[in-house]
């Protein structure tokens, strides 16, 4: 297999991944210059020298938006440079083994927030006062204004008031994971179509070059051919 010899590196790899740094976009180029300062646009690398020059252009990208890289920018630059997935990872919720106190408080909420408490709740309070206001006008076990149902009342939101906020709590959390997951996902896409952009543009700039050199290469052919017609005229 035909091989070079890369300006970068001294490396060997094959001639089908040879890239002129002439191809190589400007931020990049000066990218690998603070590396080697002996790179110029005569030289030559290969493309995976380029891709591990794309990536650490977007990790000092990144660095200088953001400040010091988190776990999850880490995490994402990782799976770029590695050039694996996120979703398949981070969808999947490890099952949580909840304590006795965190699935009552699960339980309580659920049923303290649906129209079966609403409902039956009313209800009671509408037999409690009929019983004391009516049937029992005169032997009231809590005779109006009601200061017993009031008491129950009042104990009754004292306790389920900070049930439903340690379920609340779990909830707030677990919405804190997704939105962390799903920013890792945004940045990644972001990332992704930054890289693409350098690609095409490496492209473009790639099949350009090549389109000149064939139009060099058919000049020059034209260029013999009426050199010939010429000489058949004149007889020379």
């Amino acid at each position: 297999m035909e091989t070079f010899q890369s300006d970068l590196s001294n490396k060997e790899f094959p001639i089908a991944d040879k890239i002129s740094a002439k191809t190589i976009r400007h931020s990049i180029f000066k990218l690998i210059q603070k590396d080697k300062p002996q790179f110029s646009r005569d030289s030559y690398l290969s493309r995976s020298e380029v891709s591990l020059y794309r990536e650490k252009y977007i990790s000092e990208y990144l660095i200088k938006e953001i400040g010091e890289l988190t776990e999850l920018e880490k995490r994402v630059l990782a799976s770029l440079i590695n050039n694996t997935t996120l979703s398949d990872k981070i969808e999947v919720e490890e099952p949580q083994i909840l304590t006795a106190g965190q699935k009552i408080a699960d339980k309580v909420a659920s049923f303290g927030g649906s129209w079966t408490f609403i409902i039956s709740f009313g209800v009671f309070i509408f037999i409690w006062i009929s019983v004391n206001v009516f049937w029992l006008t005169h032997k009231s076990f809590d005779p109006y204004p009601f200061i017993l149902l009031n008491l129950i009342l009042s104990c009754l939101a004292a306790l389920q008031a900070p049930v439903i906020m340690m379920s609340q709590n779990r909830q707030e959390e677990k919405d804190r994971q997704r939105a962390k997951k799903d920013y890792m996902i945004n940045l990644k896409s972001e990332l992704e179509i930054r890289t693409l952009h350098e690609k095409i543009d490496h492209f473009i700039i790639y099949q350009q070059q090549e389109l000149l050199e064939i139009q060099k290469v058919q000049v020059e052919m034209m260029t013999d051919i009426l050199s010939q017609i010429n000489k058949n005229a004149t007889g020379y």
